[in-house]
């Protein structure tokens, strides 16, 4: 197969396996003919593999590392299963984190609706993120 051959194959751009092939994931051979860079299945296996691992979050020396250990005849899959479980836990980390975010993003534009603009004047640079967390006075007229 040639580059865009197996990159219809494998449902990527050729740009895609040019990447993977200069990485060392795929091992083509050159067609002596042309010089053309020439695929095989177990190419286009390993880079399914690849693309399949790529949106399970796992990094290109992590996918590496197990290919080399399926080459090795090794089983990869008690490496995979402690990395995932990392990365599992710095996900849900990384979402709470992002909750916080969006929590303090939707207060700071509650209170900015009410709060005036402000041109700087040595004291303050942009009032409403200075002030985003103070409470505001009660402009109801209620007490």
């Amino acid at each position: 197969m040639k580059v865009k051959e197996i990159a219809i194959g494998a449902g990527v751009n050729p740009d895609t396996v040019r990447f993977y092939t200069r990485e060392g994931l795929l091992k083509p051979t050159r067609n002596p003919d042309n010089n053309y860079q020439q695929y095989d299945s177990e190419d286009l296996r390993r880079l399914r593999f690849a693309r399949k691992a790529r949106q399970l979050g796992f990094s290109l020396p992590e996918i590496r590392q197990i290919l080399e250990q399926a080459d090795d005849h090794h089983s990869p899959c008690p490496m995979v299963r402690d990395v995932f479980q990392q990365r599992l836990v710095e996900v849900e980390r990384e979402i709470a984190e992002l909750q916080q975010l969006r929590s303090r993003m939707t207060a700071a534009l509650s209170a900015w609706q009410d709060m005036p603009d402000g041109t700087p004047d040595g004291h303050t640079i942009c009032r409403l993120i200075e002030h985003w967390d103070e409470p505001q006075p009660d402009t109801s007229g209620k007490e």
